[in-house]
């Protein structure tokens, strides 16, 4: 079956309206993050279903912008009177948030859910020595971990003690200036604020004591954002109730629904710029699809244009006679176009 047979097959099952949401997490330039950009396409595709009792986003990400899921979901809900997340495989970071959000997250098997702690970027991070023109990312687990390694388990307590603990942390080199742990700080707070405003919009309300269990899971209990959440984990040892398992018919489309998205974004192929030229060739143009927001109704597709071309560049070499210029071919990339179809 294709696409649209498979989203119609979902829809009958579920009895409810389904739109896809997927985004590329290929290597190198060919993958799309969660962003901002969707929710006019969104909008769109709800406008174009009108208000029903039961829509269904089918999710597939590894995250990206966690100022989304609240502005998405909020906006979902006022179409719906029951939201739900399907998942039929990555729903990671900020699509975790986005599930988060849902009266629902139906999970097979495969589903995996994610810490939502990301890691923060801004001017006042650390230079990376190895690329002086990128600032390196700082991790909220790390700086969390960090200082409860101090407290809990070298029982450092007094504020004299924890203020050296603090100045060694941004004396480290590289250096750690302290409005980037105030950055890490914001955001860590902020997303609980987001996960708790999530879990409250749900259409059967949640109790204060569930909110708090989860989001200190999500957001601290869990020490690695690598670490990836089953459904069986996800409700009976973290207590997010909202999961529901997939029978074998429903895990099976959603299923084949994302491998037929997977083949057009090539998901498991490896992106090498000498591969994407190919042999005897100088320059040539190539167009992927990086993301899908889809329903019977409308596609949207997010689409990339890049060219690439073979140049020489020279190298330098250590010879015994010392450093020497060699001559290297090498496969050069830009953009050259990108934007939702």
């Amino acid at each position: 079956m294709d696409k649209k047979q498979l989203i119609q097959q979902i829809e009958g099952v579920r009895k409810s309206r389904v739109i896809t949401y997927l985004t590329s997490d290929r290597q190198g330039p060919v993958n799309a993050r969660v962003a901002m950009d969707i929710i006019p396409v969104i909008s769109k595709q709800l406008r174009g279903i009108g208000k029903t009792e039961k829509i269904d986003l089918l999710l597939y990400s590894t995250g990206g912008d966690t100022m989304v899921p609240w502005r998405l979901v909020s906006m979902l809900r006022e179409y719906c009177g029951k939201f739900s997340v399907l998942a039929p495989y990555k729903a990671h970071s900020a699509a975790t948030m986005i599930a988060l959000g849902a009266d629902e997250i139906v999970m097979s098997d495969l589903s995996e859910l994610s810490p939502i702690d990301p890691s923060t970027a801004n001017i006042f991070n650390p230079q990376d020595p190895k690329n002086p023109q990128n600032k390196i990312a700082i991790s909220v687990e790390d700086v969390m971990a960090y200082f409860d390694l101090a407290k809990n388990k070298f029982g450092i307590k007094n504020d004299e003690e924890l203020a050296k603990i603090f100045n060694k942390f941004v004396e480290a080199n590289p250096q750690i200036h302290p409005l980037a742990l105030g950055n890490v700080n914001r955001t860590h707070n902020l997303i609980r604020i987001l996960a708790k405003r999530l879990l409250k919009s749900h259409k059967t309300p949640m109790s204060e004591e569930e909110i708090e269990k989860i989001v200190d899971y999500f957001t601290e209990k869990l020490y690695s954002h690598q670490y990836f959440i089953g459904r069986k984990e996800a409700k009976e040892d973290l207590g997010l109730m909202t999961v529901i398992n997939a029978d074998e018919n429903l895990s099976k489309a959603m299923t084949d629904l994302y491998e037929e998205y997977a083949k057009e974004m090539e998901l498991g192929k490896i992106w090498n710029p000498e591969n994407e030229l190919g042999m005897n060739v100088s320059q040539t143009r190539k167009d992927y699809k990086i993301a899908f927001i889809e329903s019977i109704q409308l596609s949207n597709c997010f689409e990339l244009s890049l060219e690439y071309r073979r140049q020489q560049i020279n190298v330098v070499q250590q010879t015994p006679q010392g450093p020497v210029q060699m001559p290297q071919e090498q496969v050069a990339w830009r953009i050259v176009g990108q934007g939702w179809k």
